[in-house]
């Protein structure tokens, strides 16, 4: 796997930059046809934060953690996506009767739920600020609706930082 490490407000030294790419190469073994893996190291308001996105097999595999050391912060996001390759192995074998995993799974994971509900919702198109209001009428953290400029489905949806989302399909 190729792995690409980028820095932001932080001074990206060798030794920072190859202990992150070492640690993202060990999800090698729990991943088959994993795409360029992507880490962005970024140092805000005295927090350190390693973020990884890996595309594997038309799935994504992300993850973001914070903490008060870089290096701590890479080693543990790399604990996140191995949990969750493990999961994604899990699933494949699960639902193609064994014959594609992305990795040898070890030890019991943790259940994942089914889905027990449908929702539907109108078809009125809207504008991502009717659909933000909308969201906050109805107290959720996402509203999906219709985009009344392009006619696609999308979802708004409300960051941890306080701010708004938009999910937009690709063209």
């Amino acid at each position: 796997m190729e792995v690409v490490v980028r820095g932001r407000d932080i001074n990206l030294t060798a030794a920072l930059k190859n202990h992150a790419t070492q640690k993202v190469r060990k999800l090698d073994k729990f991943l088959s046809g994993a795409g360029q893996a992507q880490v962005r190291l970024t140092v805000e308001r005295g927090r350190h934060i390693a973020e990884v996105t890996i595309p594997v097999g038309g799935f994504i595999l992300r993850g973001e953690v914070r903490g008060d050391d870089m290096y701590a912060s890479v080693d543990q996001v790399v604990q996140k996506l191995e949990r969750q390759a493990k999961r994604l192995n899990q699933r494949l074998h699960r639902h193609t009767g064994g014959t594609e995993t992305a990795a040898a799974e070890e030890g019991p994971l943790e259940d994942e739920g089914t889905l027990v509900r449908t929702k539907t919702f109108p078809r009125k198109p809207m504008s991502p600020d009717e659909a933000i209001l909308q969201m906050n009428l109805v107290s959720h953290d996402f509203f999906a609706f219709t985009n009344a400029e392009t006619d696609v489905i999308n979802v708004v949806y409300r960051r941890a930082d306080g701010n708004y989302g938009l999910l937009e399909p690709e063209r």
